[in-house]
């Protein structure tokens, strides 16, 4: 159950972190204006919170994870919002980056 959880912190945190990084990023690349600004840094916030939630306490493993995470989760997020089509090298690259959430996150240990 506690791998489970972190997945399901990692997705959330993805959602947070790259919904916030994109809103901001239309707010100020699209001009869409300060509210979507506002709503990105408010989403932002709530990524760094997410990651406290995380059952491993440590601080590097957790973010050093979150990245390959970030990286799958920033292609996808491309693809649904943003019309984005990742090419073979895209999408074996976001395989390995999760292959090392895997083994950062989840190898057994002790």
């Amino acid at each position: 159950m506690t791998v489970v959880r972190s997945l399901l912190l990692f997705v959330l945190a993805a959602v947070a972190e790259i919904g916030g990084a994109w809103l901001v990023w239309q707010g100020v690349r699209e001009q869409r204006g300060l509210v979507w600004i506002g709503a990105g840094i408010v989403a932002l916030g709530l990524y760094g919170f997410v990651a406290t939630l995380q059952p491993d306490a440590h601080f590097g493993r957790i973010l050093a994870a979150y990245g390959g995470v970030f990286v799958a989760g920033s292609l996808a997020w491309g693809m649904v919002f943003d019309g984005y089509r990742p090419d073979r090298f895209d999408m074996i690259g976001a395989l390995i980056c999760l292959a090392g959430v895997a083994v950062i996150m989840y190898a057994p240990r002790g």
